[in-house]
């Protein structure tokens, strides 16, 4: 390698001659991508070239394809989309109607039904144990009711609970002692009102007195 023969200067090209080489490989190179590359991938045919060679057909083909492709990659993010959201609702569902049933299941023991005319008082109570748990709602209708819910037995008494001038409630009591437990009612309005008293829990009883 040492002993190869230099080449002389005069065999160099020039500084000019190969900016000018440079210059006609660029413009060689704009001029396959515009009449050549451009129609054949992207069925852009500046220059009409490409429609006679019949790139530009071959170009609109591509497009069309990428086209479909994209369209149908959309599709399947959209079922996809569907799907999951159709899961998502079976579940939900599902729960729902799972809540439904529990509360189904939970439903009101007893419903207690009566009228207070104006000045009148009545008492609706539970008999219990202590420890027991009873849930209760209760409305009025036709006007306000005043009320006190207690319970007193052996000396013991305990108020949960009252008020004045209502007309629903409900809530849940725990007897800490044996005995009835339960509504004092009476109504000072000037109109007669229709009590409805829903009752669930532990308790052996109902006891009513008007």
């Amino acid at each position: 390698m040492n002993n190869a023969p230099k080449p002389n200067l005069e065999d160099l090209p020039s500084k000019a001659q190969l900016f000018r080489s440079t210059v006609i490989a660029g413009i060689g190179a704009v001029v396959i991508t515009v009449t050549v590359y451009l129609p054949a991938e992207y069925a852009i045919d500046p220059t009409g070239i490409g429609r006679v060679l019949g790139l530009t057909e071959m170009g609109e083909i591509k497009v069309q394809l990428a086209a479909e492709a994209e369209a149908d990659r959309l599709l399947d993010e959209q079922r996809a989309r569907d799907q999951s959201s159709s899961v998502l609702d079976a579940v939900f569902g599902l729960f729902v109607g799972t809540a439904h049933a529990q509360e189904a299941q939970v439903a009101w023991r007893d419903e207690v039904t009566f009228t207070l005319e104006p000045g009148a008082t009545a008492e609706i109570k539970m008999t219990m144990e202590a420890g027991d748990v009873a849930e209760y709602s209760w409305t009025a209708t036709g006007g306000r009711v005043n009320f006190d819910l207690h319970a007193h037995s052996g000396g013991e008494s305990v108020d949960y609970e009252r008020g004045a001038g209502k007309t629903e409630g409900a809530g849940s009591i725990e007897a800490p002692f044996a005995g009835d437990h339960g509504w004092f009612w009476r109504n000072r309005d000037s109109t007669a009102i229709t009590m409805t008293i829903q009752l669930r829990g532990e308790y052996s009883g109902v006891v009513e007195t008007y």
